[in-house]
């Protein structure tokens, strides 16, 4: 089955590393690069194989964090520097300096657009004229992804590929295979038997093979484009919900 999707939530590689690094709630000027390479490499793999649409500039980041990873395990040469004339301190250079320049000037960035956003959205509500009803006019745009971000489904989707991995089944039961609209339409059904309601994980069957996992996520992925369902985490860690769309007649 072959199936490219293309999501406007990735917004590149360093917006991943900023995302993983404050998961890991650790200090950006001390960056552990070996775990956050690990973590980095592990979304990318995950992200190949439910055959989203990985742009090239992730692929050179990796390539990066993997050439800091080694020249950080290679061994420190102790070096004499003889002084004829003026004492000077010889200062090693860190090789994710460079990569922490940028990340700070890619958050710099990323907060003034933020904060010109807001100012956009504040400037809008200033008005020249007399205040009147312009309820009629207002069109409400609502966020598909309530507190999840397209990084935590694809962490919640890492763990279910590992456990399936670490599984050894007893027996294999063939079945044919479901196209991406027939599963649209059975989650459609499982959220309105769970009462406009239903936990991730229960989208999937007790052993889920590769291709119901990969067919159910684009086909959520799908739901969500068409804002047919929202999915929301109301805590840290906590279970993600996929829940009904509140437009009127999203299910149909």
């Amino acid at each position: 089955m072959s199936y490219s999707i293309k999501l406007d939530s990735f917004e590149g590689p360093l917006d991943l590393l900023l995302h993983l690094i404050d998961k890991a709630e650790v200090d950006i000027y001390d960056i552990p690069i070996a775990e956050i390479t690990e973590q980095y490499l592990a979304t990318i793999d995950t992200m190949q194989e439910l055959q989203l649409d990985v742009a090239s500039e992730f692929v050179v980041m990796a390539a990066t964090l993997l050439s800091i990873k080694s020249k950080l395990l290679l061994p420190r040469k102790e070096e004499q520097v003889f002084q004829t004339h003026l004492d000077m301190d010889v200062e090693e250079v860190d090789p994710r300096e460079e990569l922490i320049q940028r990340l700070l000037e890619y958050k710099r960035y990323k907060m003034l657009a933020e904060t010109l956003r807001e100012m956009e959205i504040g400037r809008n509500q200033v008005f020249t004229r007399p205040a009147e009803n312009l309820a009629p006019y207002v069109r409400e745009e609502e966020n598909t992804v309530k507190d999840v971000s397209l990084y935590d489904l694809l962490h919640a989707l890492e763990k279910l590929v590992k456990r399936v991995s670490q599984t050894d089944p007893v027996a294999k039961v063939s079945r044919d295979e479901i196209s991406i609209k027939e599963r649209m339409g059975e989650i459609r059904q499982l959220v309105k038997a769970g009462g406009g309601m239903v936990r991730f994980f229960q989208l999937f069957s007790e052993n889920p093979t590769r291709t119901e996992i990969v067919t159910t996520f684009l086909a959520l992925l799908e739901l969500m484009k068409s804002k047919q369902v929202t999915c929301v985490q109301n805590k840290l860690f906590h279970d993600i919900m996929i829940c009904e769309s509140s437009e009127k007649g999203a299910l149909g």
